[in-house]
């Protein structure tokens, strides 16, 4: 049994999900968006939990920007390194951050995990598997826990929408494909977007097939 913590943080409100195992004690961060680092610290505290490795679904800033004060604070307090993990496509968004219009710096860190199609990540009975999900930029990912009927689908799938493919890395069809193979899971699946509320696949799965449909029939007519 795994226990989820949902923290929208920040400007831009990103859902930073911490992952725990109450019986193993250890969790995972996802998207640590500045500034979670003193409320993710708390919720740790509270519930004797310890972190054990930090993901990005993408490299967007407000997705990894607390990173480096994570991985600092890790190792004053634990004297190790904090595990980084991100899809190869967009390491270089962590190691030479763009920040767009970020409101504030946001600072570099090295990954040390890459997170490709089809990997495990693993704390205690936290079981994620990594399901590449470009569209968003080339190297988005969502992680999904089938036995917790969980996905975590970063800025690929929203309540209601889709992410944005207009910035640096985005491809609408690519987009579609992704959305495509999300709107297989299990309809009960529970989907924690990057951004804004919850929602379930089987709640986004009329849209997604019209979506898809309208692009076929356009690419018929061409």
């Amino acid at each position: 049994m795994i226990e989820v913590q949902v923290l929208p943080i920040g400007p831009l409100r990103t859902n930073v999900v911490l992952v725990g195992d109450p019986v193993r004690r250890e969790a995972i961060v996802v998207d640590p968006a500045i500034p979670s680092l003193a409320e993710l610290t708390t919720q740790l505290a509270e519930r004797g939990w310890r972190l054990v490795l930090a993901l990005a679904t993408h490299g967007h800033w407000d997705h990894m920007g607390e990173m480096a004060a994570l991985t600092a604070h890790h190792k004053t307090h634990h004297n190790e390194e904090l595990p980084i993990g991100v899809h190869p496509l967009d390491r270089h968004r962590l190691i030479d951050p763009q920040p767009l219009a970020a409101p504030f710096p946001i600072p570099a860190v090295v990954p040390t995990r890459d997170l490709n199609d089809g990997d495990r990540i693993s704390a205690g009975s936290i079981n994620f598997t990594v399901l590449h999900t470009p569209g968003h930029t080339e190297g988005s990912i969502s992680l999904f826990d089938a036995s917790a009927g969980l996905l975590l689908s970063g800025d690929t799938l929203f309540f209601g929408g889709w992410g944005r493919t207009d910035l640096p890395g985005g491809d609408a069809a690519a987009m579609l494909d992704s959305l495509g193979r999300l709107r297989t899971l299990d309809p009960a699946t529970r989907v924690i977007p990057g951004h804004g509320r919850e929602t379930m696949i089987g709640t986004e799965t009329a849209w997604i097939d019209n979506s898809i449909r309208t692009k076929i029939l356009t690419a018929d007519r061409s």
